[in-house]
Formats: C-alpha cells, structure tokens, sequence
C-alpha cells in the first residue's frame, strides 16, 4: 500500500468552488457513464459535484490515507448517488485488467513528476468506448508560489498536454476553461504572489470571475483560460 502524504492544503477552501466545479462539469458530463475511476479523489468534494447517479459505479484512487478518510467520512454522512468504492493506491496498486468507463484526473494530473507514464499507464485502465479525462492548471507563465506549494510540477499549454496522448487513444476535446480568472491568476503571480488562497479570495473568483468565464470563453472560442481541459477517448475496435 502507497504511503504518501499530500503537502497541500488548499482542499478545504477550493471545496466551496460550486460554480467552478459545475462549470467544467458541463464540459465532461457526456463522458462520465458507467464505471467511473476518479484517480486523486481526494477529500470527496469534486466527486459529489460530478457524481449524479447515472453512472454504475464511482471508484476513487486517492494515496494519501488521511484525505481518503475524509471522504468516507463525507460520504457516510452524504452517500454518493452511485455505488461506489474507495481505494488507498494509486493506478498500480488496482487490480490487474481492471477497466473504466471514464477515468478522470481532475487537478492531479500536475502533481505527478513522470506525467507521460501516468497516462500512458492510466490509458490501460480505460475500457474500449470510454474516456480520458484531464483537467489541468494552464500555462507555466503562470507558475506561482502557490504552484510550488502545492506540489505542482508543471502547469500545461494545450499543446504540452496534448503531447502526452498514449497510443490508442483519439482526442475527443482539447480547450481551455476560465479565461477570466486567467487574468487574476496573472496578477498574483506578479503583483501579490501568495501561496496560499483565502476563503475570500475563493469564493470572489467562484462567485463573480467563473461566472463571467461562462460567457466570454464560447465568445473565446476556449482559446483563453487559467485551466486546459483534454478528453481522450478509446474506439471500441469490435464494434462494427
């Protein structure tokens, strides 16, 4: 079993991020059918966003012990709509041969120092017909000192990202999300460069900047925005 601990802290104010957790939910919701394998599910927030109960079964990878206790604590006192299982590991700790319908990296993706392998392992675990999913921080312009202290390794253009597609698989979508808050992602990173967002701060830019987002970023044509957003998706080569 994985022992690992998460360095961050962020999780419990970005947990209050409804309309930005619903904002790109409208961008994967199609894809997430099934048996769903959410990897870094960690304190459960993002999986009762996403979770609607149309999907057979929610699975979620999560290394750190204390987060993953957190969510069976969150989900004991509010079930997720789905049946649902929760593994401490990561993907090499799931049984072999084991396959998704939809597997979902949501912000976690930037936490792995060998990114290319992830997905390339993470592509084994998707079933014929089902999705990648990745939803990253963009632009390594806008690293920051929260960056760092939260254990990213990289933020992504659109084409970094889409760089690391494992054989086998077919890009289905690939654009950017928020532009709006793109430009306070800028400021802080030359004007007040803190580390650590406040509860304030979060529900500001949920409140009023993603709102805005919602309606520049079509107008945008996705072009523009302070997160990328990549599905793959594996063809079922026996269907016919």
């Amino acid at each position: 079993m994985t022992d690992f601990q998460y360095i961050g802290s962020e999780l419990e104010v970005f947990q209050h991020a409804v309309n930005w957790k619903k904002y790109y939910r409208s961008h994967i919701r199609q894809y997430l059918a099934g048996n769903v394998l959410e990897v870094g599910g960690g304190i459960g927030a993002t999986s009762q966003l996403l979770c609607s109960g149309g999907e057979e079964s929610w699975t979620i990878l999560e290394p750190d012990a204390g987060l993953l206790d957190q969510t069976r604590s969150r989900f004991a006192a509010k079930p997720l709509p789905a049946a649902s299982e929760m593994i401490q590991g990561t993907l090499a700790e799931l049984a072999p041969g084991r396959a998704f319908d939809a597997v979902l990296y949501i912000d976690v993706l930037e936490h792995i120092e060998d990114d290319r392998s992830e997905v390339r392992v993470a592509a084994e675990r998707v079933a014929p017909g089902g999705y990648l999913i990745v939803l990253a921080p963009a632009h390594n312009y806008l690293f920051s000192e929260f960056d760092r202290a939260i254990g990213h390794f990289r933020r992504y253009s659109r084409h970094s990202l889409l760089q690391l597609r494992p054989p086998g698989l077919d890009i289905e979508k690939a654009l950017y999300l928020d532009s709006v808050g793109m430009c306070a992602s800028l400021a802080n990173r030359v004007f007040l460069k803190r580390s650590r967002p406040t509860l304030n701060n979060i529900l500001f830019w949920d409140s009023y900047l993603v709102r805005a987002s919602r309606w520049i970023d079509p107008v945008l044509r996705y072009s523009l925005g302070k997160s990328v957003l990549v599905v793959w998706h594996k063809p079922d080569r026996t269907a016919a």
